[in-house]
């Protein structure tokens, strides 16, 4: 079945970094376009970046566009989120799905937390 299990979260302060990384299973990954979405207590999931296929593609999130960084490794089936310029309002769990403006599964993961705190 689909699966995803994302990690790399923790506390960091403004302006800090810190790296994502997101293990996919269970479809056709090297031919699906991925995403990462977040979700803050109290609001909607939102989508935060998405990769094409062949990686030539990026959408981005204006809130995050300059700051982050999304990445693929087919072979290992690996979705990475770079972040850097951390900002208080970046906090929120992390997920990850296939597709690339919105989500192509109903299955989500348990997330990751990034918590960006002075």
């Amino acid at each position: 079945q689909v699966q995803f299990v994302e990690s790399g979260g923790g506390l960091v302060q403004p302006g800090g970094s810190l790296r994502l990384s997101c293990a996919a299973s269970g479809f056709n990954f090297h031919s699906s376009d991925m995403s990462w979405y977040r979700q803050a207590p109290g609001k909607e999931r939102e989508l935060v970046g998405g990769i094409s296929s062949d990686e030539y593609g990026r959408n981005w999130a204006d809130s995050v566009k300059g700051r982050f960084t999304i990445s693929r490794d087919n072979a290992k089936q690996m979705l990475y989120l770079e972040m850097n310029s951390l900002k208080l309002e970046d906090t929120a769990t992390y997920y990850c799905n296939a597709g690339y403006w919105s989500p192509k599964f109903d299955s989500w993961g348990q997330g990751t937390q990034v918590t960006v705190s002075s």
